[in-house]
């Protein structure tokens, strides 16, 4: 089998998890294969043959690097997934699992996030180029399903976290940027930190073992076209998540917020019965316990 971006975040652990499992798994790794060009994507299918991929190679961020590459993120996301699909396709791959975004959702989307609102409004403005460049995926998959039989399977994972994520405090999503800040101003003894925002936007956060779960279990268990939520169900204001890590971290001084920034889409909670109807998929490590495992390899390995 076949992980693109087997590299990253999320890929590393699902081989670690695939090779403990007994599998043979070749490893995409951007240094090796630029997905952004049809070339390298078609000399990677050719050497590995797959029956399996796991399409997780993606170019993502933070809300300031959303902001900061919008014609990059669109770009190269478009360009990896169509690539992916089309080469899926000409080798006659048996299936190929898709890591969409939550990203892709309308911006007012009732909540919670159903996987029919998908089209029902444009995303959030900050990360739209992203988000819609992963819708475009999904109707790629889709139509491709159609016409050539490519059974493309087409997740939504919500914000992922956990250990080995990106704390690149630039590049970095919520959760490993308020850790890292928080850890790094503990240390320097410093009273106070500043954060984007006012705090009230909600969350969902899905840590990254109960991901690559999930992935497994579509592969295993699920060939339909409908794209489908992986989450916990759960929302957690970003003012109680900073609350949290604090806790966490054991920072003591105080949280200023920096209104001028933006805080991004209002509120995010997945409704997550359609993974667990179709493939029995449910979360199982709790919030609490995820980000004191994370804190636990920031500080151990993460520097």
């Amino acid at each position: 089998m076949l992980v693109t971006g087997g590299g990253g975040f999320l890929g590393s652990h699902l081989v670690e998890r695939l090779e403990s499992d007994g599998h043979e798994v070749v490893v995409a790794r951007r240094r090796d294969y630029d997905l952004t060009s049809m070339d390298d994507a078609a000399r990677l299918f050719d050497e590995a043959r797959p029956e399996l991929v796991y399409h997780l190679a993606a170019e993502v961020g933070g809300i300031g690097a959303n902001r900061a590459n919008p014609g990059r993120y669109w770009y190269a996301n478009l360009m990896m997934g169509a690539h992916v699909l089309e080469q899926a396709r000409v080798h006659g791959t048996t299936k190929l699992v898709i890591a969409g975004t939550i990203c892709a959702y309308p911006k007012f989307a009732p909540v919670p996030f159903r996987e029919d609102d998908l089209w029902d409004g444009y995303p959030e403005e900050t990360n739209a180029p992203y988000g819609v460049a992963k819708k475009a995926i999904l109707v790629g998959a889709q139509a491709y399903r159609e016409q050539y039989g490519t059974n493309a399977v087409f997740l939504l994972p919500v914000n992922l976290y956990g250990p080995r994520d990106n704390f690149d405090l630039e590049t970095s999503h919520v959760i490993p940027a308020l850790i890292r800040k928080m850890v790094e101003a503990g240390e320097r003894g410093e009273e106070a930190i500043t954060l984007w925002g006012d705090g009230s936007p909600t969350r969902e956060f899905l840590y990254v073992d109960d991901c690559v779960a999930g992935l497994m279990l579509a592969a295993e268990r699920y060939d339909g076209a409908e794209p489908v939520n992986l989450g916990t169900g759960e929302e957690i204001s970003i003012r109680d998540l900073a609350e949290l890590v604090r806790s966490e971290t054991g920072f003591g001084g105080s949280i200023a917020w920096d209104t001028s920034k933006p805080g991004g889409q209002p509120r995010r909670r997945l409704d997550t019965s359609r993974a667990a109807a179709l493939f029995g998929f449910e979360a199982r490590v709790g919030l609490a316990e995820g980000i004191a495992r994370t804190v636990a390899w920031y500080r151990a390995e993460g520097r």
